[in-house]
């Protein structure tokens, strides 16, 4: 009789915590939206690293700069990051990785800054190496960011045990730590040419998130309209809503009036791109103005080459209006009167 009634309650226990929902409700996401404050900040990558590898390996894990760098942040009134993780990293050296996360949740914290992580990307250079990176092809955007996973991982689903252990293992190891923001699952699925095949792996590392279920909320960020399915999948699986928009007012003020709809927080992590008319003076005001996490691309001119445009080409002069960025490497402004308004619009209250 006492070996049912265990059974009996180990069931049903085992009911309750299977029964626990994996979203959270709009409610709990707006509930925790309310004590965070308004959100500003970047997209970052210390301006001596090309690529996530060789910010986080450690051989070229660089705390001065990071920590140099996020003070100028702080001091223009920034106070989150959204900063890329990388699957090798933690495939070549599982423990220093969690180290070195770690110490820049320290140094992070030291600046009043608040993060968020991405796990996987789609963009850019399709098969990551683990050692020395390349150096920087002058002009050229982005000439050495690489995908998380590769696309020969990406690919393969029978390739994927490890990158639910690297998922988990990271997730797990920092689910209850109150410095992390939310964690951005995956970075503009579909993009490369994946299309659609994509989607399954983004079914899976939300799968793979909601067996640890971190007290932090889960995004997926959509970013274009292509392919319907992949949006909404992660708009009705992400605990609050995230976008990127490189457009104009009207592209910007259009996607939020369309997210809104949904009645969860809402993140952009990615915008301003000045030859686009994506601009910190305008766009930081429609953003403020609508409760919106406002997280542009790129901090400090660097070896990431993002002042200059998409597709531009191998050996062009520095441009006279940069795309992305704020900062050069000395900590002088590209545009004072931007830092300037940066700095005020984030010491206002709202």
């Amino acid at each position: 009789m006492k070996k049912i009634i265990v059974l009996f309650i180990f069931s049903f226990l085992f009911l309750i915590v299977t029964a626990q929902p994996k979203i959270w409700s709009a409610e709990k996401a707006n509930n925790w939206y309310k004590q965070q404050g308004w959100l500003v900040g970047s997209d970052f990558l210390p301006s001596t690293a090309i690529n996530q590898l060789e910010m986080w390996q450690a051989e070229t894990f660089d705390t001065a700069t990071i920590n140099r760098e996020l003070g100028w942040a702080e001091n223009i009134g920034m106070n989150t990051m959204r900063v890329f993780l990388h699957d090798l990293v933690w495939k070549n050296d599982a423990k220093g990785f969690k180290q070195r996360i770690n110490i820049f949740l320290t140094i992070a914290s030291n600046h009043h800054i608040k993060p968020l992580f991405v796990f996987f990307d789609d963009c850019w250079n399709e098969e990551p190496r683990i050692g020395k990176q390349p150096e920087p092809k002058v002009g050229v955007h982005n000439s050495g960011w690489m995908r998380s996973p590769s696309k020969s991982i990406h690919n393969d689903s029978t390739q994927w045990n490890y990158l639910e252990d690297y998922v988990k293992d990271i997730l797990t190891t920092f689910k209850n730590d109150k410095r992390i923001l939310l964690w951005d699952l995956y970075n503009e699925p579909a993009n490369s040419d994946y299309g659609l095949t994509s989607l399954p792996l983004v079914e899976k590392i939300f799968q793979w998130a909601w067996t640890v279920r971190p007290s932090q909320p889960l995004t997926v960020g959509v970013w274009f309209d292509s392919y319907p399915s992949i949006n909404k999948y992660q708009l009705e699986h992400s605990d609050v809503i995230s976008f990127h928009n490189y457009g104009d007012t009207n592209s910007m003020k259009k996607a939020i009036d369309t997210l809104q709809k949904i009645g969860r927080p809402i993140v952009c992590t990615e915008y301003m791109a000045r030859k686009n008319n994506s601009l910190f003076i305008t766009h930081l005001l429609i953003l403020k103005r609508n409760n919106v996490v406002a997280i542009n691309w790129g901090f400090v001119s660097g070896k990431s080459n993002t002042i200059f445009p998409w597709g531009s080409k191998e050996g062009s002069p520095e441009p006279k209006i940069w795309f992305h960025d704020i900062f050069r490497k000395d900590g002088t402004p590209f545009d004072i009167n931007e830092t300037n308004f940066i700095k005020q619009i984030t010491a206002e209250k709202k």
